[in-house]
């Protein structure tokens, strides 16, 4: 049963809480500003700010192995540490857990090369501090976009460049194309698949200017009948922006927007209201 006194009754009402819950969700002890390493693992190693040797399971099975003394304090999915451990990527159907103190956190993820990283989590970390805010633009209702999807055939993939991989593209499914028109001219966009929804990154004449350089991510579902809405009030913020051990796509070229498009997140700032990078 839905709480009329407390459900926003109003667009602007539903975009002010959106944002409360973002900036609220960012700064959790495994939210974007508590990511403090992220370290790929393709042989037996040490992983900075983290005690253990860290090594990859033979036969490329989800995850990493660890091998720590009971005096490193590492505790994988509720267990001590003693001699060897296997730590479960997030590919697994049950992850594992990994605690090293009261504040640091780590999980396994999987790379498309197929190499584990282990990411490190600190509810304490100097960005979480320091978090000031996430500045955005008002809402604006003339952001709200009619367009039409038109389906792909299975495979379809679409190269899309990485912060942090030097110019090299990966091939990303792309169910299909996105069609709009602003201003009188029609775009055809391409947002690759993420989970049951498509990722949208893009972006505009205010990127580098009022808003983060890298661009901007919108989150979509294609209707039944082929129609989708792009409100780009729900514009965010990719994960880079808050912190440095992310990689995040880059918007490909047909992405990339000749006009302003005065809505949604624009940057992360300090306590300060400086920006945090």
């Amino acid at each position: 049963m839905t709480d009329t006194a407390t459900a926003p009754a109003t667009a602007e009402q539903r975009y002010e809480r959106f944002h409360t819950l973002r900036e609220q969700s960012v700064a959790t002890p495994t939210g974007f500003l508590a990511l403090v390493n992220t370290q790929w693992v393709g042989e037996e190693q040490t992983i900075w700010g983290v005690p253990g040797t860290w090594a990859p399971r033979p036969g490329g099975a989800s995850g990493l192995i660890v091998r720590a003394a009971t005096t490193d304090g590492i505790v994988v999915d509720g267990v001590t540490v003693d001699g060897e451990a296997v730590v479960r990527g997030k590919d697994d159907p049950q992850p594992s857990s990994v605690v090293f103190d009261d504040h640091t956190v780590g999980t396994v993820i999987r790379g498309e090369d197929g190499q584990y990283a282990l990411r490190v989590w600190d509810a304490r970390s100097e960005d979480v501090q320091r978090f000031g805010g996430i500045s955005a633009f008002p809402y604006n209702p003339a952001w709200v976009v009619r367009g039409v999807f038109t389906p792909h055939p299975e495979g379809t993939t679409v190269g899309f460049s990485h912060l942090k991989d030097d110019g090299a593209t990966r091939e990303l499914p792309v169910p299909g194309d996105i069609a709009i028109t602003i201003e009188g001219s029609e775009y055809r966009l391409a947002a690759f698949k993420d989970g049951k929804r498509l990722q949208l990154v893009f972006a505009d004449a205010t990127s580098g200017q009022d808003s983060y350089g890298v661009g901007r991510f919108l989150f979509l579902a294609p209707n039944p009948d082929g129609s989708i809405t792009l409100d780009f009030n729900y514009a965010v913020l990719p994960p880079c922006a808050f912190s440095y051990n992310f990689n995040c796509p880059l918007p490909p070229k047909q992405n990339r927007f000749p006009f302003r498009i005065e809505a949604g997140e624009k940057q992360v700032l300090n306590t300060d209201g400086e920006l945090l990078h």
